[in-house]
């Protein structure tokens, strides 16, 4: 499971053109599902992102997590972060775990950071998104789990 995690000061998510979720300050989360990954990977990961500590304090240091600073998280589904580029100039997805068997993972991991305390907004799973962000700082984290 990997996620791509990126400090925002605003993201959304539009699907055919309708704003199907928004949130201010807090963390744009895209999240890939691999064929081996399971629901401990899920909720240990979701608890990794609640509490990385990504956010500056008076000092400007990364000293704060999402759940210091209260703010929320936006997770999308991307199976594409699991692209394997190893060979050729087309990526294979073949790392990337089945819908059926992903989105009850991607699930898992929404609900197990709503749990830790973080208000969570989702995109569309399997939907073919519109994503917009205001990277704050910038800065985007990788993360993986399993």
């Amino acid at each position: 499971m990997r996620a791509v995690v990126q400090r925002v000061s605003s993201a959304s998510v539009t699907v055919d053109g309708e704003l199907v979720a928004e949130i201010d300050r807090g963390l744009l989360i895209l999240l890939g599902v691999g064929v081996d990954d399971s629901e401990r990977e899920s909720v240990a990961l979701a608890g990794k992102v609640a509490r990385l500590r990504i956010f500056e304090n008076e000092d400007s240091r990364f000293d704060h997590s999402l759940l210091d600073v209260r703010g929320e998280a936006l997770v999308v589904s991307q199976f594409t972060l699991l692209a394997e580029t190893g060979k050729g100039n087309r990526p294979s997805f073949s790392a990337a775990a089945v819908p059926e068997r992903a989105e009850p993972l991607y699930a898992t991991f929404c609900t197990a950071l709503a749990e830790a305390g973080v208000e969570v907004s989702r995109g569309i799973f399997g939907a073919r998104m519109e994503v917009a962000l205001v990277n704050s700082g910038p800065v985007t984290v990788v993360l993986e789990a399993g």
